[in-house]
């Protein structure tokens, strides 16, 4: 399979720091090897801000956001799957800006919600806000700034492994449509879900992984790590079961902290799952619309 790995390398507009490090990490740890052993054929690009951009984290996001619709714009119209490596979860909103869906699914996995506003969060972290602005709840301006960003529909859209949320945040998913499936309710309603969302014509999928949907006894993927997650194997079938059913036409892998990964285990689980990212993307990924 032809593959694009474009690499986002900061964290809150900190270049190659904390989960900013996670990118190149990755790289320099041999995962193009890894993937052309398994017969991918891959390309390697990065995004950083404009040269005179001064960078803030919200400012820097944005354009980032920007820069990533770009390349996953070119990527897909050279039939290649489009993987983002980046060290935060607002890389999402230029990724699906770049697919240009009618409609598209996201899948979401997180060991945390992503869902507050500046409205709710009491730590004010930008990051803590990717998927409400995804779908529309915050920050819309900005997000309309992105060429073709369009909000995605809170019924197509699936948080998967989420156990650690703000109680506002809680507050705000519940009178939401989206679908937050703890580890427990996924292992047994993610069918079900993936059943819903097909059954209502979405055929395109977005792939969210932050890597600290991991248990911890997998591996320490960043400080944000919490207990009772998802083991690889289960992330690994959960993709393959939603590359059964949709089309994976971009995916992102996020909030590797390369400092926690004291024993390597995270950027192996990570290699694992790239991999079945494209292995659940497989023969279906092809250029052009739907």
């Amino acid at each position: 399979m032809n593959l694009s790995l474009v690499t986002v390398p900061f964290d809150s507009a900190m270049h190659d720091t904390r989960m900013g490090a996670g990118p190149g990490h990755l790289i320099r740890s041999g995962l193009v090897s890894y993937l052309e052993a398994n017969d991918h054929d891959v390309g390697v690009s990065e995004v950083t801000p404009p040269p005179e951009s001064k960078l803030a984290e919200i400012r820097t996001a944005f354009e980032l956001a920007r820069g990533i619709a770009a390349e996953v714009r070119a990527a897909i119209g050279a039939e290649r799957l489009p993987i983002i490596l980046s060290g935060n979860c607002n890389s999402s909103i230029g990724t699906v800006a770049g697919a240009r869906c009618e409609s598209i699914a996201v899948f979401w996995f997180d060991s945390h919600g992503d869902y507050n506003t500046p409205d709710t969060t009491v730590g004010g972290f930008l990051d803590g806000m990717s998927l409400a602005t995804l779908t529309g709840r915050c920050w819309k301006q900005l997000a309309l700034s992105v060429d073709g960003f369009a909000p995605v529909a809170e019924c197509d859209t699936v948080l998967l492994g989420v156990r650690d949320l703000d109680q506002l945040e809680s507050d705000l998913l519940a009178t939401s449509d989206v679908h937050a499936l703890s580890p427990v309710a996924m292992r047994g309603s993610l069918a079900d879900v993936l059943s819903g969302i097909s059954e209502r014509g979405v055929r395109e999928a977005y792939v969210h992984l932050d890597l600290d949907v991991l248990d911890p006894s997998e591996g320490q993927a960043n400080s944000f790590a919490v207990a009772d997650g998802l083991t690889v194997r289960e992330v690994q079938d959960a993709l393959l079961e939603i590359g059964r059913r949709f089309r994976i036409r971009a995916a992102g892998v996020t909030a590797f902290d390369p400092s926690y990964d004291t024993d390597g285990r995270v950027q192996r689980a990570a290699f694992a799952l790239i991999g079945t990212i494209a292995e659940a993307a497989g023969g279906e990924f092809s250029g052009g619309s739907s």
